[in-house]
């Protein structure tokens, strides 16, 4: 009998987590999150292209921090311009 074709491995970043759109409430990918059983969402642009990922714990955190706000999207975290903690209003975080 011959020997089976070798199975290769691949870290498919693309297969980590349902793909969700950038535009997406917090609140909403924790949803989304929950009911897949899912430790990370793969965030995606308007044009249906991968930009990054976001892990439950980073959102949960995040939502429990003073900083959440139901308006925030996931394009606001990955984009870094979520205020920093002690920032006065107006300034930005320049890192998330």
């Amino acid at each position: 009998m011959p020997d089976p074709a070798p199975v290769t491995v691949v870290d498919d970043i693309e297969a980590c987590g349902p793909r969700v759109c950038d535009d997406m409430t917090v609140e909403v990918a924790l949803a989304v999150m929950a009911s897949a059983h899912a430790e990370y969402l793969t965030v995606c642009d308007g044009d249906d292209q991968r930009t990054d990922l976001v892990t439950r714990v980073r959102l949960t955190a995040l939502r429990d921090s003073p900083l959440y706000t139901d308006r925030i999207r996931l394009r606001d975290i990955l984009a870094g311009t979520l205020p920093s903690p002690g920032a006065r209003p107006g300034v930005l975080a320049l890192s998330p």
